[in-house]
């Protein structure tokens, strides 16, 4: 399917899960390169840039090639809103993002999105821990606005999904990466949770340097997703294995507990 084609189904109408459904292209449904993006909001603002982004900033940002992986409420920080955009590589990076930030939608809506952001540029640039650890979004189906109208808060929070984030010594990323695989994966699912992808920093040269990432971090992140909104005070399955790995951590482990918006492709 071309980006002309994207274009298409979006104008027809016809709903985001044919989209997804039929894309042919697994490197976009894996998504090996991810931006994780927290965004600290002006007070009371969080609800006003969900409805705006939602509305208007899903499928004309996956027009341009890249997808659109979750968008999140910070179930802990209420002026944090937290997303997720992938890409095939990091030339098709640098391509969507001239193509949607020097396009129209961008330049109609970019005022108000502004106005409701205090800081935008804490961005890790991430790719998959190993191979088969990326998001797989292969028959996931992102409902419409009309749907997401319809759903209620309670559904909305009836899954959860959590982004835990090790800061590592250089050079340990591939065996903490290795050991969290054999020992942590197999104690998620016996916890209640599903393990939605893992990543490691992607230290290539930031093909956009418009949006600035945060290049000297090292890191390993596991998103895993819950069910049940209160399995979510359920202890982590990898304490052990932190305990274990503590000489390669830099700093504390930050935990993002996350409430996926109505129109997240991911936490549904």
């Amino acid at each position: 399917m071309t980006k002309q084609d994207n274009r298409s189904v979006y104008e027809t109408g016809q709903s985001p899960c044919f989209e997804i459904a039929t894309m042919n292209q697994a490197s976009r449904l894996a998504s090996p390169v991810v931006e994780l993006r927290q965004y600290t909001l002006k007070p009371g603002q969080r609800e006003t840039l969900i409805g705006l982004f939602d509305r208007e900033l899903v499928e004309t940002q996956e027009a341009t090639g890249m997808t659109v992986i979750g968008q999140f409420r910070d179930l802990d920080r209420p002026d944090m809103f937290v997303w997720l955009r992938g890409f095939e590589d990091m030339e098709t990076r640098k391509d969507a993002l001239t193509a949607f930030y020097g396009g129209p939608v961008w330049a109609a809506h970019r005022d108000a999105a502004n106005a409701t952001m205090i800081d935008s540029d804490d961005v890790l640039l991430l790719k998959p821990a190993w191979q088969g650890a990326g998001f797989d979004l292969s028959g996931l189906c992102r409902p419409t606005a009309t749907e997401a109208e319809n759903k209620s808060r309670e559904s909305r929070l009836s899954a959860i999904v959590e982004i835990e984030i090790h800061h590592l010594r250089p050079g340990t990323q591939a065996d903490f990466a290795g050991r969290f695989q054999m020992q942590a994966v197999p104690q998620l699912a016996a916890n209640g949770a599903r393990l939605l992808g893992a990543f490691i920093s992607e230290h290539a040269e930031n093909t956009f340097p418009r949006l600035p990432v945060r290049t000297a971090d090292n890191v390993f992140i596991a998103v895993t997703g819950v069910d049940d909104y209160a399995a979510r005070h359920a202890p982590a399955a990898w304490r052990t294995l932190l305990e274990k790995a503590r000489t390669d951590l830099t700093g504390p482990t930050e935990v993002l507990r996350l409430s996926p918006t109505s129109r997240s492709l991911i936490g549904q």
